[in-house]
This record gives structure tokens, C-alpha cells and sequence, in this order.
């Protein structure tokens, strides 16, 4: 018997460079696109630690990363303060790949083509682990909130509604 062999991601290859403690967890979707909340029950863990990632733009070349409870919406008007600028938008999903490297339902807070300014909603501050995309559709990563903010070099905000 073979043991299948765990493709690595960008994000899984900086976290294992800087020796940041985290777990990966594989999961299997028979549809072809999956919701967060439903990633949550997928990999067994409560709805209140698995986050999404999400892209927004000011404009030209101005990116910015949004990491939030599945289940909760992005209050753009906070974003937008939090990122200094006046107003915000998300990305459109097909200029996701080509500024992030990472697709739809993929998209991990680690490991993009650069390193964007990455804002954490503050609800991750009181949990010991959360669960985000490890970069590809199937994988997540667990691990500590503070490690998060350090391999992004984010801040933790209020970021939902």
C-alpha cells in the first residue's frame, strides 16, 4: 500500500520555511463549489474557527486581504477604514488568480504572489486555533491566530457586520 503523497501548497511551504507550528486537513467536495459553513462541518471543526479569505481593491494595484468567521459578512465601510482608504470593493473573482495566485474556494491569507496588507477580524484574537485555505480547494491549515498574524504581518480588526 502506497501512501498518497500531500501536494504542498505556497502557503504550506512558507509556514514549514519558518517553522510555524500547524496542522493541514484534507477534505473531499462532490460539488463544485462549497461554501465555508459547509467546509466547517467538512473538517469537523466549529463554524466559529474556520475563516474565509477574502481579496478587495481600492483601485489600481491597491490589494487588500480580509481574513473573517465563515459564516459572517464583510462590513466593507470598516474594511475600508481599517485600510485607510476611502472606499473598498471586492476583487472581481476572475482577477483573483492572476493578483493572488490562488482560486475561488482556494484562496489562502499565506503565500500570495505579494505580500498584501492582510487584516484578521479581531473574533480570531480570542480563539487559541483557527482554520484557513491552505491554498487549494480540499486543503486547510490550523493554526494559532498570533502565528497568522505574524507569517501575514497583519493586524486583528473589526472586519463583519
Amino acid at each position: 500500500m502506497s501512501k498518497q503523497k500531500v501536494t504542498k501548497t505556497n502557503a504550506v511551504r512558507i509556514l514549514e520555511q519558518q517553522k510555524i507550528n500547524h496542522s493541514l486537513i484534507e477534505y473531499t467536495i462532490e460539488e463544485n463549489r462549497v461554501d465555508g459553513v459547509t467546509v466547517a462541518g467538512k473538517v469537523g471543526h466549529p463554524v466559529s474557527h474556520v475563516f474565509k479569505t477574502l481579496v478587495a481593491t481600492a483601485g489600481a494595484f491597491k490589494f487588500f486581504v480580509f481574513v473573517i468567521p465563515v459564516s459572517k459578512e464583510l462590513n466593507l465601510k470598516s474594511c475600508a477604514k481599517v485600510a485607510g482608504e476611502k472606499k473598498v470593493e471586492m476583487l472581481h473573482v476572475k482577477e483573483l488568480l492572476p493578483t493572488t495566485g490562488y482560486i475561488r474556494g482556494g484562496c489562502s491569507p499565506i503565500g500570495m504572489k505579494k505580500l498584501y496588507p492582510t487584516y484578521i477580524d479581531e473574533s480570531a484574537s480570542q480563539l487559541d486555533y483557527i482554520v484557513v485555505s491552505a491554498g487549494k480547494i480540499g486543503m486547510q491549515i490550523q493554526l494559532n491566530p498570533s502565528d497568522l498574524i505574524r507569517v501575514t504581518h497583519g493586524n486583528f480588526e473589526k472586519l463583519t457586520v
